[in-house]
This record gives structure tokens, sequence and C-alpha cells, in this order.
């Protein structure tokens, strides 16, 4: 089986464009993201501390500020041909400014004595004549600045808008993309289960394969909807985050960089633990979901036989063994969850701050206030999306063991379905010498051989395991035989495909299946081509109407699971119009008369006599009352044919029918030995 990671990334190719658009969506957005920390340096390198860049003497206007009838302007607001004048400077000691009327020749720490600004660097020591600036004049300074400022935080909170659309829009198409996969990926497996063969359904209980249908997809769509989202967002994020830090400093990007080995180690030691507790987990899940199905179906039995004590014992284990791995689950999820990358920001900003302090926030410096600024809130920023993969690391885990029990069932060899139609076949059927058996060598049918003719019916009857049911699966080849031959019409069954097979033959079972909807509805099974009053005169023609003639809605009353709320005549005369408006050509009737009470069994007689007309009909039955008309009866005992003849034939005979029919009748008080 392929890894589930790329059977998951081939149903995501299904819905590329929209994914595409997605990722598109949150490029755009996590650039227009991560501006917004570029802004707000230049707004306190420039905009703020460039107060203490060169000032020159220039004219008026523009961006000059008038200082004692004189005029200044910062150099990076000259043009490159406008002249300068003498060169002045304004710098900041502790919360004041002072102006300085000359160039200053180096930076270090600054402070007033007797009225001069003294600034120490090292063993060099600089005093100037300072004049400290009144708040008006601070204010006359910065004026030029406030343009630009303000036009700076326009942009800011005009790109926080645009960073939330464009991750709405990101969040919104990964929805639509991940329920458009699920949706697909469930009809896939729902439509691979009807291609299974009734052997898989032998050794896997109902609610399992339910868990995988609805549990283990919904666990999958979690994947598409909430693991990917954070783990694109998050891999875009930290690139774009990390570009950003190299683009800033070079070193502080490397520093920074060293937590991607350390998170992709980690991800792998938690894969490691995590895989194996969720696929216990998942299976505890399907095995829950299988014994509450088999508990409701069984109700009455349980509640009958005061089994509730033993059943929920039986729960409870299960119960507590998913509580168990459930919390080693969490045991490994705290561990490697949310404390360890908080315990990495810490370290990633203890290691800036410490570059930082290794470095005095000189003008000489590169690394000035607010590339400071810019790096915390680009390391905020970068443990958001880590934070982000970290907590996602159990839905990813949960989600790929799902993905693999689903690819599991999915993987399983299922019937290959075949378009087209064949026409309606005679009904000559001829078993030659046919062995069959379940598993390996042990043989249920044992060299079968007889031939029912078009119309004819035959019975089977002998005790229970003696082979009746298993002919009729060998002959719907719901099972193929080992060995012989079985032909219908004189061609072999095994050279035509299952779906042509089926598609004129017809089954009544003992307990008859319904499906919720209609009476109508399940006599069609909303089959187009089998129009309302083929429907209505099949239901007619089995004395159907008999027994509805009371229902408010006649043959549209609802009918609910399995038809619970109707009688069993009722339920079997629907399985009879069924197989009669399909018009089948091969009919078989699985004890369809067992657990019928006496009064109904009339009806049921008649409706009997009415689908055999035309058709090649297998009985099994239990009570040979029903069949002394049949054509042929075989009499099986451990998968042979012991007896065959008609009634009259066989009851001269005086064998193994003989004795059955007469204890049937209560002509033998005691059981033949």
């Amino acid at each position: 089986m392929e890894r589930p990671a790329k059977r998951l990334y081939q149903y995501a190719l299904y819905f590329k464009k929209a994914l595409i658009l997605a990722l598109i969506t949150l490029a755009c957005g996590v650039a227009a993201d991560l501006v917004g920390p570029v802004l707000v340096k230049k707004m306190i390198d420039v905009h703020i501390r460039g107060i203490e860049f060169s000032w020159y003497e220039s004219k008026e206007g523009g961006a000059a500020v008038p200082y004692h009838d004189q005029f200044f302007k910062r150099i990076d607001h000259f043009s490159p041909d406008e002249q300068k004048g003498g060169e002045v400077r304004i710098l900041q000691v502790d919360r004041e400014y002072y102006f300085i009327d000359q160039p200053v020749s180096f930076d270090g720490q600054r402070s007033i004595q007797n009225g001069e600004l003294l600034i120490t660097q090292g063993s060099q020591q600089q005093s100037y004549e300072a004049t400290k600036l009144t708040g008006d004049e601070i204010y006359s300074f910065y004026r030029p600045e406030i343009a630009p400022m303000l036009q700076l935080c326009l942009i800011y909170f005009g790109l926080i808008g645009v960073t939330a659309l464009f991750l709405y829009a990101k969040k919104f198409l990964l929805q639509i993309a991940s329920n458009q996969i699920i949706q697909k990926m469930r009809t896939d497996v729902f439509d691979h289960i009807q291609r299974l063969p009734i052997s898989y359904f032998d050794n896997l209980p109902a609610g399992k394969v339910v868990a995988r249908v609805t549990n283990d997809t919904e666990a999958i769509r979690e994947l598409y909807v909430n693991v990917l989202s954070n783990f694109f967002t998050g891999i875009i994020y930290i690139t774009g985050v990390l570009i950003a830090m190299f683009f800033l400093n070079p070193v502080l990007g490397a520093i920074c960089t060293l937590i991607i080995p350390i998170l992709v180690v980690w991800i792998y030691i938690y894969r490691h633990f995590a895989s194996r507790y969720n696929k216990v987990i998942r299976a505890r899940i399907s095995d829950i979901n299988g014994m509450i199905n088999e508990s409701i179906q069984g109700m009455t039995i349980i509640q009958a036989f005061r089994r509730q004590k033993e059943t929920g014992q039986e729960f409870e284990e299960l119960n507590h063994d998913h509580y168990v791995y459930q919390n080693k689950l969490l045991l490994v999820n705290s561990l490697t969850s949310f404390n360890f990358a908080h315990f990495l920001r810490i370290l990633t900003f203890a290691l800036v701050l410490w570059y930082f302090g290794a470095n005095a926030l000189t003008l000489n410096s590169v690394l000035t206030a607010g590339v400071m600024y810019a790096f915390v809130e680009y390391v905020v920023r970068l443990f958001n999306p880590i934070t982000g993969i970290v907590n996602q690391l159990p839905q990813l885990e949960q989600a790929l063991v799902a993905a693999e029990r689903v690819f599991e069932l999915m993987d399983e060899p299922g019937i290959p379905v075949t378009d087209g139609k064949m026409e309606r076949y005679r009904g000559n059927v001829s078993f030659q010498n046919v062995w069959f058996a379940y598993k390996d060598e042990e043989y249920v049918l044992k060299n079968i051989d007889f031939e029912a003719k078009e119309g004819q019916t035959v019975a089977l009857v002998g005790h229970t395991g003696s082979g009746k049911s298993s002919i009729m699966n060998v002959l719907f080849r719901f099972y193929d035989y080992q060995k012989g031959t079985i032909t219908i019409d004189g061609t072999n069954i095994l050279d035509w495909p299952k779906q042509h097979l089926r598609q004129h033959m017809g089954i009544v079972l003992q307990d008859p299946f319904l499906f919720t909807g209609t009476i109508a509805s399940n006599v069609n099974l909303d089959n187009p081509s089998i129009s309302r009053e083929t429907v209505e005169k099949a239901l007619q023609d089995v004395g159907a109407d008999k027994l509805f003639a009371h229902l408010s809605k006649g043959y549209d009353e609802p009918v609910i699971e399995k038809g619970s709320t109707l009688s069993a005549g009722q339920r079997q005369l629907i399985s009879f119009a069924r197989a009669l408006a399909f018009d089948p050509a091969i009919l078989i009737l699985d004890e369809a008369t067992a657990s019928i009470d006496t009064e109904t069994e009339t009806i049921i007689q008649n409706a009997l006599e009415v689908v055999k007309k035309g058709r090649t009909t297998f009985i099994i039955a239990h009570r040979l009352s029903t069949i002394r008309q049949a054509d042929l009866i075989l009499v099986l005992d451990r998968g042979e044919i012991v007896e065959r003849g008609n009634h009259d034939e066989l009851m001269k005979k005086e064998g193994r029918y003989y004795q059955m029919y007469q204890l049937q009748q209560g002509e033998i008080p005691e059981v033949m030995a």
C-alpha cells in the first residue's frame, strides 16, 4: 500500500486550483503582514530617532525648520543638487534634547556637565557647548516628520486590513477545498464498499466499516481544514520571517535559523511515539462503534436475557483501554507541545537580547532601536506559526492513522463494475460436479450435480448446515466455487461479469431487508426504469393491497430502517413485489415463508405462485408442505445431494425426505436417528 501521505496528496490534486489559490492568498497575506515591522522600524529609526541625524543650515521652505532666525534641514531631506550650509546636531541626553552648533566627531555615553554635553567612548572624551531645547522647539524639529509618520500609520493599518482579507480568503478556500476532498473520499469509500465481496463483511463487523467511512474520514477532514492550513501558514510565515531577519541582520537571522533543525527533530520524535498510540486509539474507536452497533441491533436479546450488566462490562473494557492510550498520548502531547515551544521562544529572545547587549546602540552601530524592535516583533511572529504547528501535531497523527485505515479498506480487492446491459437469459441452470469451500479445503458443497430447466421450480431441503444457502451463494456469485461448472443457458457463469449475471436474478429472504423511504421506493429501489404503474401492479398481484389498505398514505407510507414498523407479512409481500417488479429470469426464495403466521401464509402462498410464473425458481424451505408442487426437490446432507425427485417420487422412496415430511406432519413422534 502506498504511504497515506502520498495518497492524501493525490486526493488534494483533484482540487488543486482552490488549494493553489489559497496558497497564493496566504503568501500575499503573509507578505503584507511581514511588512508591518519594517514600517515600524522606519518610523523609529528615521522619523523618531532621526532627529539625531546631521542637520545643515538651509534656505527657508520645504522641510526646513526655523531656529534662532536661521533655517535647518535634516540631511535626508536635501535633494542631491541642493547646497548645504554648516552642520549642526541635536542629541538626546536622558529625556532632554540639546542643540549643538557644530559636527560631532564620535558618539558614546552622553552626559551634561556645567552646561556642556560630554561624550565619552572608551578613552576618548569630547565636550560640546549645548543649548537645551524647549518643548515647542523640539516639536518644531519633529514637524517635518509628522506627515510621513501619519502616512506610515495609514499604510500599517491598511496592511492589517489587507492581511485579514487575504487570510480570510485563504481559510475560506481551504475549507471549500477540504470539504470537496472529503466529499470525494467518502464517495469513493462508499462506492468501493458496494464493490467488496460478501466474504469481506463476514470478517468485519458493520460498525467498524461505518467507523472508517464516518469517524476516520472526519479525522482526515480535520487534516485538510486545520492541520494543512497551520502547516502551510507556518512554513510560509517562517520562511518569510527568516528572509526578513537575514535582510535586517544576517547574524541574527542565522541564530534564529537554528530553530528549524530543532523543530524537525522535535516533530520526528513526537511522531515516533504518537503514531503507535494513535493506531491503538483509532482501533479502539472502531471496536467501540462495532460493539455499539451490535448492541443496538441485538437490544431485544440483551434485555430479554438480562445481559445488560455483562454487555456493559464488555463495553467498559474497550472504553478503559481507549482511555489508557488516550492518557499515554496526552502525556506525549504535554511533553512535546506548548511548553517546549515556549522554552524555545524564551531561549531565542535571550540570544537576540544578548546579541543586542553586546553591541551598543550607537549611531555607528548597525543595530539600531528600530532593528531591535523589528527583530523582537519577528521573533514573536516566528513562534506563532511554530506554536500552531506544534499544536496541530496530534491532529496530524490522528489524520494519518485514520487515512491509513481508510486506504486499507479501499485497497481491498473489489468486484469491477461493468457498465451496459445483458439480454435476459432464459434461465436454464446446470450444476456439474460443483465443489465449494468458504475456507481452504473445508468443503460445504461436494459434487453437486443437477439441472433446473427454464420455468421449473427447484426446492432445496435439508437440516441446518446441509449446504442449501451455499448453493444459492455460488449461483449468485457472492462466492466463487473451487471445482466443477455452473452454467446458465449453457454459458459458464464465471464468464459473465457479476453485475450482468445478477441483472436477471432476484432474491426473497426469510427476513427481507427494507430501506428507509416508502413502500413504493422499496419495491423499485428508486430504479427509474420501473414505473409507478409497474410498482402498484406488482403490489396488487402479490396481494399486498389487502395488508396495506389501512395505511393513510397507501404505497407512499414512510418506511424506517429495516421496516420495523411493518409486520413480517407486510415486509415479505414488499420483497415479493420487488422481485416481481424487476422481472428476474431466476428467482431464489430463501426460507420466504418461515416466519409468517398462519393467517398471512395463505396470502404469501398466493404471492409465491404469482412471482414463480415464467421464471426458474429455487426455493429453500423448512416447511415441506410449501414445496409439494416443486418440479424437483433436492435433499441435502452435509453438502451432498442424498435424494432427488418430486414430492410423490420421494414419498414413494420412504427415505430421508419421507421421514422429514412425516415428522413435520406429526405422524412420527420421535426424531429420526
